[in-house]
This record gives structure tokens, C-alpha cells and sequence, in this order.
């Protein structure tokens, strides 16, 4: 009987496989130079340290009267892979936040009544699509194997969200979006990157509902925790929008923009 040899325990094991993924990557940044998008710490497109600070831990939160599933908390490590992902050409470090969304959505999904649902994204305006040259969180849910459905078009201009109170952004954002044709009897779970006051799901939401449809969940990357401000006397300030990272800007649709100063 001709002998057969066992691989060693590590190779059955698979402890071989990280150092050898670490010697690739050593290898590839030696001929395109890389600095990880969440920290600058070079070689890597996102180093370990960062993708720990990236892994989903889905909460959900509340806005507006919605419920949303968020994968992460928008601030530090996370708003500056967002920001460099988005609006800093760094597709490159895309992965440990397609898992976060991926989390997010699977949480809102879990408890759903069985039957048919879409996912369904708020809309980038053209000048992203033009500038990015694609739809980040279409993108995020391809990396997950989900297709997601254009239901939602934006239908006005509106003005730049930065430095709106709660309600101002929500008459900002009021009657933007609106259903492609009939939703009629169609399911769906609204999917966005960056949950700041709200008022862009709600209008999304409100859109949905008027074409006939429902909105059986809703799921986001990140959440932009509350904060407290001096200045407001002991109440709450609306959202936390952080300095200088990333541009967001209001170029998704008519998306509250996280990163500029309110």
C-alpha cells in the first residue's frame, strides 16, 4: 500500500495562512508604496490596529421616530476610514466597512416576517457619481453579494446641510426624493451610509410609503452618537459633526454631513 503523508498540524491547521498574507502584502507595498486609511501607518491600506477599531458591533438607534441598525459609531478610526473611503479615493479599504454594513443589515433583516424584500439606497446626486465615479454603499452591499434597487430619485436641488439645526435639515430634506413608479405591495429595507439626524432616511421613508410600499427595516454603516454642548444649557446639541475628515458635504443625495462643523 503506497504510504500516504499528512500535511504538518500548522499547515492543517492554517496558521501558515497569516504570515504568508503578511509577506504578500510586504511584498506589494514595496512596489505601490500604501498608508492605511484609518491611522497613516504605512503598508497597509487599513493596518491591523484599525481593522480591530472597524469590526461591527450592530446597535440599534433611533431618530426621527425610525429605528435603525448601525454597524458602527461614526468617530475616530471609523469617520476617518469613511471619509477616505467616500471622498478620498480609497477603495482600497472598502473591506472591514462592507462587513460592518453586511452586520448592520443582517440585524435588521433577523426579525423580519417572511416574504420578499428589497434593499433599497438613498441616491447619490450627480455630481458624486461624476466625481467618485461610484455609489459607496451600492458598492459596500456588492461586496457583500447583495444587488440593491434604485426605487428612490432625487427630484430637487437643496441646499448644503452643514451648519442646519434638526429642523432645518428636515425642511431641507422634505419631499427630495421620490419612487421611481408604483411601489405597491413591495417590501423593502432602506440601507444608507452615515445616520446623522435622520430627516435624509425619514424623507426616504416617506417617499417609499407614498409610492404604496413599506419600510420594514433600516440599516446604516455608522451612527453619529449625540454629545452634549455647553452651549445649549444642559440639553442635547443635534448631532456631533466632526472637523476634517473626509468631505462629505452633502454629496449623497441630501444626506446630513457628518464631517463639517454645525
Amino acid at each position: 500500500m503506497p504510504h500516504q503523508s499528512r500535511p504538518p498540524p500548522d499547515a492543517a491547521s492554517g496558521a501558515w495562512i497569516a504570515p504568508v498574507r503578511g509577506a504578500l502584502l510586504d511584498a506589494v507595498a514595496l512596489v505601490l508604496p500604501v498608508s492605511c486609511a484609518g491611522c497613516g501607518a504605512p503598508d497597509r491600506s487599513v493596518c491591523l490596529r484599525c481593522i480591530h477599531a472597524l469590526r461591527p458591533t450592530p446597535r440599534l438607534v433611533r431618530r426621527l421616530g425610525l429605528a435603525a441598525w448601525a454597524g458602527l459609531e461614526y468617530s475616530g478610526v471609523v469617520a476617518s476610514v469613511i471619509g477616505a473611503y467616500k471622498d478620498g479615493a480609497r477603495t482600497d479599504a472598502a473591506g472591514p466597512l462592507a462587513a460592518a454594513l453586511g452586520a448592520a443589515v443582517a440585524s435588521a433583516v433577523a426579525g423580519l416576517p417572511a416574504g420578499s424584500v428589497a434593499v433599497c439606497t438613498v441616491p447619490s446626486t450627480r455630481a458624486a457619481m461624476r466625481s467618485r465615479g461610484y455609489a459607496p454603499v451600492d458598492a459596500l452591499l456588492s461586496r457583500c453579494g447583495i444587488r440593491p434597487t434604485h426605487a428612490l430619485r432625487l427630484v430637487r436641488a437643496h441646499a448644503d446641510q452643514a451648519g442646519l439645526g434638526a429642523e432645518a435639515r428636515r425642511a431641507n430634506a422634505e419631499g427630495a426624493l421620490e419612487a421611481r413608479g408604483n411601489l405597491a405591495g413591495r417590501r423593502f429595507v432602506l440601507v444608507d451610509d452615515v445616520l446623522t439626524t435622520g430627516s435624509t432616511l425619514a424623507e426616504a421613508c416617506r417617499a417609499v410609503t407614498a409610492a404604496g410600499g413599506s419600510v420594514e427595516a433600516v440599516a446604516v454603516l455608522a451612527e453619529t452618537p449625540l454629545r452634549r454642548s455647553g452651549r445649549l444649557a444642559g440639553t442635547r446639541e443635534t448631532y456631533s459633526d466632526i472637523r476634517g475628515q473626509g468631505d462629505y458635504g452633502g454629496r449623497t443625495g441630501v444626506v446630513d454631513p457628518p464631517f463639517r462643523p454645525g
